[in-house]
């Protein structure tokens, strides 16, 4: 039988000011349509069975770029959110938003009402590179945003790419050095990846030669280790590692609401796990919301897929509660990697060697 694990909120807002050239995420240039705070909660409403009486650990507001919701619209989703959710004590309340659009007194707002952990769309502070990039914020709004946001709130994590067009892996470590001295309790650190269906999968940028990109990637784990950020998932370091992530790699349980929000959900009257995704275009959302629903046929390397990304791996015990399996299922598969050196198992533990880290698409092959 399968064990209910925690249980996180995820809520998307599409809209953003630019859709940046990189982005494949579900973002749509506009503004705030009226009627979609009411949708979201009514969204809420249809998925309150698979609480199963649980608590939220959790919230991830993302986008998109949800910091452009004023402070009643806000304000009224958690005023709905209260009504219909039991919150944990010390839940974990994320808000992504943009350098570009960062109101002090708007932010101290959102604070009041119950935003604990800001996620700043740095992506570099290079004036050259942000402008390759196609962001509509300069480094200085980045470095305001940062540091006003370390004023505000106890968490702030700050997103950063390497591997962009003409960047240098001196720059890189620039921007590092950089998010370092702002010092906030979190940084992610991610590859540029061109990915199907944005602009630049159509004009592709020229990016960093392999060696120089690995470098970068290298480089950087090294100087954020070394300033106290723990690398505990692949391109997460954190004084303060974020909650929600955790859940996310654990396999852990959450509700998606919003324009093509994703869900994962164990049922325990189907003894089963059920993705769930909501209608993709923010018009067919406002207007004909509908869910697709489908089971979890290979739940092993669904975990796998995720708990590999975590440093310290995972325990058999947990293999075993989230996916209702037994380890024997997998055995074979944990020996090949094993002996390829991409897999550590030390008593209940099985963990990613570096090389497995390095090399973490090879490694979770091995379970599909």
């Amino acid at each position: 039988m399968l064990a209910l694990p925690p249980l996180s909120l995820y809520i998307h807002y599409p809209w953003c000011v630019k859709k940046c050239p990189y982005c494949d995420f579900n973002s749509h240039e506009g503004e705030h349509r009226s009627g979609y705070i009411e949708t979201l909660l009514q969204d809420l409403e249809d998925d309150l069975m698979y609480l199963q009486d649980r608590t939220i650990h959790s919230i991830f507001i993302g986008g998109g770029t949800p910091s452009l919701m004023s402070e009643q619209a806000l304000a009224q989703l958690f005023d709905g959110l209260k009504q219909r959710l039991k919150f944990e004590e010390d839940i974990e309340i994320t808000l992504e938003s943009n350098p570009g659009t960062f109101e002090v007194d708007k932010f101290k707002v959102f604070k009041q009402i119950g935003i604990n952990r800001l996620s700043i769309g740095v992506q570099s502070f290079n004036d050259t590179h942000l402008q390759s990039l196609g962001r509509i914020h300069n480094a200085n709004n980045a470095l305001e945003a940062c540091q006003q946001a370390g004023n505000l709130f106890d968490q702030v994590n700050i997103d950063l790419m390497y591997a962009l067009e003409g960047q240098t892996i001196r720059q890189s470590l620039d921007d590092i050095n950089q998010a370092i001295a702002l010092n906030p309790s979190h940084i992610s650190l991610y590859q540029l990846t061109i990915e199907p269906n944005t602009l630049f999968a159509k004009f592709p940028p020229r990016l960093p030669n392999e060696e120089d990109s690995w470098a970068m990637g290298e480089r950087g784990t090294e100087r954020l280790e070394a300033a106290g950020f723990k690398r505990y998932e692949v391109s997460a370091f954190g004084k303060i590692p974020s909650k929600h992530n955790i859940n996310y790699w654990e396999f852990g349980d959450y509700i998606g609401i919003g324009a093509g929000a994703h869900g994962k959900i164990t049922s325990r009257e189907q003894n089963a796990i059920i993705r769930t995704v909501k209608s993709k275009s923010p018009q067919d959302y406002l207007h004909h919301r509908q869910t697709k629903k489908e089971i979890v046929g290979n739940q092993s390397f669904e975990f796998m897929l995720n708990a590999l990304r975590l440093k310290q791996g995972f325990s058999v015990d947990l293999f075993e509660s989230r996916t209702g399996q037994s380890i024997e299922v997998v055995a074979d598969k944990i020996h090949q990697a094993e002996a390829q050196g991409l897999l550590i198992k030390v008593d209940n533990q099985i963990m990613p060697s570096k090389k497995g880290f390095d090399f973490l698409n090879d490694l979770q092959a091995y379970f599909m």
